[in-house]
């Protein structure tokens, strides 16, 4: 496990270049009046170094409260008899990241990594239903006190490359950064079926605030 994970280094060999560029542009070519093109240049970099933004988040939920792993849009709430993705039934809410979001997938509640499960497909637009089937994705499978998760990265159309430094056995708490999807793409949280869900399609969510999912009382022993 990565507990050092930050999308801006990730991002790093992406806008550092860039952002360089544009600067050497600027003072090269401000000696025959060209300086403009180093601030487009400039700014393509800042644009870029904004989609790897990664600010801190305070991390509020009530213990019985499930988080949103991602930032978005709700786009779907299902309940499913079976998964390949889940043990039995499951509570399913799927939420689209635009290039506009920040990309950054936090743990929704405290829980120990069972499983990583990364699986090759397309790179179709996620907004559409059928990406969750053919896509590219990573599904992290979770146990937690009230039962199991699993918290599935899909890539999009722009979006090439998931993120996720860790392993089985790894422990997160609620909130707590676990890797991340660049560009564009869909983010799938698997509950337990009796979770009660706490947003409605077309909400806008954010990772680690925005409460998904309530619990209904306290687990019992």
């Amino acid at each position: 496990m990565n507990r050092s994970f930050s999308a801006w280094k990730e991002g790093l060999p992406y806008y550092g270049p860039v952002l360089a560029l544009g600067v050497m542009l600027t003072v090269a070519l401000g000696f025959v009046g060209a300086a403009w093109v180093g601030g487009l240049v400039l700014l393509l970099g800042v644009a870029m170094m904004l989609f790897f933004r990664d600010f801190e988040r305070e991390i509020t939920a009530a213990s019985q409260e499930v988080v949103s792993p991602a930032d978005g849009t709700v786009v779907a709430i299902e309940d499913l008899a079976d998964s390949p993705h889940y043990e039995g039934p499951t509570r399913r809410i799927s939420i689209f990241l635009s290039v506009f979001n920040v990309h950054v997938n936090r743990m929704p509640f405290g829980a120990v990594v069972k499983d990583v499960r990364y699986a090759p497909g397309q790179f179709l637009d996620a907004r559409k239903a059928e990406t969750s089937q053919v896509n590219e994705s990573n599904a992290v499978w979770l146990e937690t006190p009230r039962g199991p998760m699993t918290v599935r990265q899909i890539s999009g159309a722009v979006a090439r490359r998931i993120v996720c430094p860790i392993a089985p056995g790894a422990r997160f708490q609620k909130g707590e950064r676990f890797g991340m999807i660049r560009f564009g793409s869909r983010t799938e949280l698997y509950l337990p079926p009796n979770t009660e869900v706490c947003v409605k399609l077309r909400d806008k969510v954010h990772a680690g605030t925005t409460i998904i999912a309530r619990f209904s009382h306290e687990k019992t022993t």
